[in-house]
């Protein structure tokens, strides 16, 4: 007889092989089809709200790995939290406006852009952004990521750039807008201010040099022991291309300088440098004629190099001895502290560089060359007038705009710009930063440092395609007309005809009926060309959004993007909130690392290692990439790789068939005759137990976002409880034994348990593979339509038992010892399968009660034929735990036959006539089988 069919093997249509590349876009179809998104939110509208706020990618280009992993984090976060009980709406959004959008039309423009006007520019612009829109749409909502895909916020929204405006007129309100002609950070290339976002360092060559100033002071006043000496002050340098703008130079009023006389001139250093600096110049005879403090040089003149002009001897405290001479070269028009100090010195902002980066005309020698391309002449020019001790070439991290990737330049310019100081932003901005949970925790110090150190916020650039600066002019006095009131009107118009009006309208169109100069009565005006800073743009997303959608909430629980965004969104959001509102708007934010190559390295297109997320998902599926998110720790760098993907596949794979050999289990139970947790048998009631706390321990790694912890928590679960355990031991009682038992249907309870829970912790990292099971379960008349419907589970404090579970970790750690003599005796050959084995315990006494208590499970346990308990003659006085250091195993192979149907080896075999080849335990089920088919 072929006992086979006899036996209760697992049956599922549930796939082995996941194909999720195919499956999953199947499942989202469904997803749409019934509309689960408004299904959840009508589920969750009476719930306390957990709102992740969006933070608006821009809108141009496709995807990338990074993108991936910040719409994945935020899609985990918001489907645990909806599963955790809350309401968490998800509302997507994007930021349309700004120069990476500009400079791709440019881009396609080519020439063209040069006589394309600024209407037809911003057309192009609101084109290729909307193209992306619904490009990076798809690519989104491929990711599994479900929410408010139709009516996504955007920033070319006629209602959102009316809030930017009003935004903008309640600083105005507040007098914390200024214009003025300042140091920013200009991109030639761009031909635009930069925001500190918009900047990025990378190692930059520049030229390396000393110069020698002159003194036209008769310094011998202040210091008569230089009297009749040549003297020189003598500054360092890596910008020669700023010296034509150099005006003062600057020391500390506190360091020690000294007077060296090398051959007939006498230089001026910090003593603290001397050294050092005479070491490089290669000087080595020298004669240091006196000493004497940096105050005492203060209202002293040197005489520029080469140009007819005088430069100023003055103080700082922003003078260091970390590189230099300790007497800094000042060009009030190329430096934050230049500019500052260049204030306190009545110095002009001088900065004769134009729009191109190109010296102008007032500039000899060098009239009309772009500054880095100068540096070679500068430096020949400095030779040619002796005024050049050293030149040399260094590599030193150099700013560089982030969407040309070219160096930048500092330039003063006329900027609009928003008052650190003038309501106590800075100071209020740094409370605010104390009061917000910083996740990882040192993001807390990274914004603080910058916020506490950051100048003024420019907020103007030389753009076309953004929400223009609602100031005017009087064309007849040249007033500058700011007025909140004024704002508001054009505020109103943006909504209803937006913001092309600003550019296509007369100036008089714009303003109230009858709006005169209140300066000098006129009625003609000129509008402001500039426009906003983006940052400003995304800033306000608070008010734009959360605040206008009475679904969301504001302050937002969290905000989420990668760490360079403490000194872009996080930051241009605080700060706009606080000025506006006093408060910060967000509770709490979370930053992730980037995405680098299996080696650490920085992806990029020229080393040939970027990876594109399509290409992931058509080789792996979405769930094993949101389960590479998941994996990772976030708060570093993120590493991927085809082996690292490899090695998530075979994670993937096993927890998959985990579920599906549970699912297989599971083919006859009806949820309706489950077994009283009572009823259980102590493996099963093990299991549970370990599945309280698996459960406890993954709630509490999603409600503070280690996620990386859930990922180790359910494969080590699968992987070790599960397969190498529970599973291992259950499979003779769920295959063998009588289908209708009060033991297996005890076990498929607890089977029933375990998958219903596990399915619903993995629900937010794997989505797909959580919804397709969800649909193999065994029919529940409670069960919600989608597992995304679901809660956590809950799961009864009564599961929880720890006095079973030590019980059971001795039984586990004596069979720990069985199993390693057991493949000892496999690897002599003297056993092949365990089931050939019969095993005899020697136990001291307490060990010898215990295992004698559990002698009819302990087959099962160690999966062996046959198990015999002695007592040893010594260890009567050891504890248990001590005893297992003395028990001995001894394994042989049984002379017992095998049962054709169980395989496992007893006497019985042979002793049930209609049955001979299998036991009597298989011959009863076998019987009991054939009489219930007869009747």
């Amino acid at each position: 007889m072929d006992y086979k069919g006899t036996l209760n093997l697992p049956k599922t249509d549930f796939p082995m092989k996941a194909n999720l590349a195919k499956r999953e876009p199947e499942i989202l179809k469904e997803w749409e089809e019934k509309d689960l998104y408004s299904k959840i939110k009508s589920a969750t509208r009476n719930r306390e709200k957990f709102i992740l706020h969006d933070g608006p990618p821009y809108a141009n280009g496709h995807i990338h790995l990074g993108t991936a992993l910040n719409k994945i984090l935020k899609d985990i976060i918001i489907k645990s939290k909806t599963m955790a009980g809350f309401r968490s709406d998800y509302l997507p959004g994007w930021d349309c406006h700004g120069l990476p959008i500009e400079h791709q039309v440019d881009k396609e423009l080519g020439a063209k852009k040069q006589s394309v006007s600024t209407l037809e520019k911003r057309k192009l612009c609101r084109e290729y952004a909307s193209k992306f829109i619904d490009i990076q749409r798809e690519e989104f909502k491929r990711l599994g990521v479900l929410g408010e895909w139709e009516h996504p916020y955007l920033t070319i929204n006629n209602s959102y750039a009316a809030t930017i405006v009003r935004e903008f007129g309640k600083f105005v309100s507040t007098n914390s807008i200024y214009k003025r002609k300042k140091p920013i950070q200009w991109c030639a290339s761009c031909k635009t201010a930069l925001a500190e976002a918009e900047v990025e360092y990378q190692d930059s060559s520049s030229p390396s040099i000393y110069v020698k100033f002159p003194l036209l002071s008769d310094i011998s006043e202040v210091v008569p022991s230089l009297k009749g000496k040549k003297v020189f002050v003598i500054i360092w340098t890596t910008t020669p291309w700023t010296i034509p703008a150099n005006l003062a130079i600057c020391f500390h009023p506190d360091f020690t300088y000294a007077a060296v006389e090398v051959k007939d001139e006498v230089y001026i250093i910090a003593e603290g440098l001397l050294l050092r600096i005479l070491a490089e110049l290669e000087i080595d005879k020298y004669q240091i004629l006196d000493t004497f403090s940096g105050s005492t040089l203060e209202g002293l003149k040197c005489r520029h190099p080469f140009i007819n002009r005088e430069s100023l001897l003055i103080l700082g405290n922003h003078v260091t001895l970390e590189a230099g001479t300790g007497c800094v070269h000042t060009a009030p028009g190329h430096g934050q502290e230049d500019y500052e100090v260049g204030l306190r010195y009545n110095l002009d902002i001088y900065t004769p560089v134009d729009d191109d980066g190109k010296f102008t005309q007032e500039v000899d020698f060098f009239a009309g060359e772009f500054v880095f391309k100068a540096n070679k002449a500068l430096n020949q020019k400095l030779k040619e007038v002796n005024a050049l001790l050293r030149e040399e070439t260094i590599t030193h991290s150099y700013p560089h705009c982030w969407r040309c990737k070219n160096p930048i330049i500092f330039r003063a310019t006329e900027q609009w710009f928003i008052s650190m100081d003038q309501n106590h932003l800075r100071e209020r901005a740094l409370k605010e930063i104390m009061k917000v949970e910083w996740i990882p925790h040192w993001g807390r110090d990274r914004i603080y440092n910058m916020v506490e150190k950051r100048p003024d916020w420019c907020i103007s650039r030389q753009r076309g395609w953004g929400i223009p600066i609602p100031i005017f002019y009087c064309k007849q006095c040249q007033h500058t007309i700011a007025d909140q009131k004024i704002i508001e009107y054009v505020a109103d118009q943006f909504e209803q005809s937006g913001a092309d009006l600003w550019f296509s309208e007369d100036a008089k169109n714009l303003l109230p009926p009858n709006t005169c100069c209140p300066k000098c009565k006129a009625k003609e005006f000129d509008r402001e060309k500039d426009i906003l800073d983006v940052w400003f743009d995304s800033g306000v997303s608070y008010a734009a959004v959360l605040e206008k959608n009475e679904n969301l909430a504001y302050p937002a629980d969290m905000y989420l993007e990668g760490s360079d965004q403490h000194r872009g969104w996080f930051h241009s959001s605080l700060l706009t909130s606080v000025e506006t509102r006093n408060q910060a708007p967000y509770k709490s934010v979370l930053t992730h690392g980037f995405v680098v190559d299996g080696k650490g390295e920085k992806m990029a297109k020229s080393k040939g290692n970027v990876i594109a997320p399509e290409k992931v998902i058509r080789a792996y599926g979405v769930d094993v990439l949101r389960l590479w998110v998941a994996s990772e720790d976030y708060r570093e760098d993120i590493r991927i790789s085809d082996e690292i993907l490899k090695r998530l596949s075979e994670s993937y794979r096993k927890i998959r068939n985990t579920c599906r050999f549970l699912l297989g289990n599971l083919h006859d139970f009806d949820p309706n005759q489950k077994v009283d947790y009572q009823n259980l048998e102590e493996i099963d009631r093990w299991a549970l137990h370990q599945l309280y706390h698996l459960t406890a321990r993954v709630m509490k790694a999603y409600a503070s976002y280690g996620f990386h912890t859930i990922y180790h928590l359910l494969h080590n679960f699968c992987v070790t409880d599960m397969s190498a355990i529970y599973l291992d031991i259950l499979k003779d009682k769920l295959y063998c034994s009588a289908a209708d038992t009060n033991q297996r249907k005890a076990s498929q309870t607890t089977l029933f348990h375990i998958l219903t829970a596990l399915v619903k912790l993995m629900a937010p990292i794997l989505p797909f593979t959580a919804e397709e099971l969800w649909r193999y379960l065994p029919p529940d008349g409670e069960r919600e339509d989608s597992v995304h419907l679901s809660g956590f589970p809950q799961l009864d404090q009564i599961y929880s038992d720890t006095q079973l579970h030590e019980k059971w970790q001795r039984l586990f750690q004596t069979r720990d010892l069985v199993l390693k003599v057991l493949e000892e005796k496999r690897a002599e050959k003297i056993i092949g399968n365990s089931l050939e084995a019969e095993v005899n315990l020697e136990a001291p006494d307490k060990l010898f009660l215990f295992l004698k208590d559990c002698q009819d499970i302990l087959e099962d346990l160690f999966i062996v034929s046959k198990v015999t308990i002695s007592k040893a003659s010594s260890g009567e006085d050891l504890s248990l735990e001590d005893s297992l250091d003395i028990l001995k195993v001894d394994v042989v192979r049984t002379p017992a036959k095998k049962c054709e149907r169980c395989w496992k080896y007893s006497d019985t075999v042979g002793k049930e006539q209609d049955h001979p080849t299998i036991c009597y335990r298989c011959a009863q089920v076998v019987k009991r089988q054939q009489l219930t088919h007869e009747t």
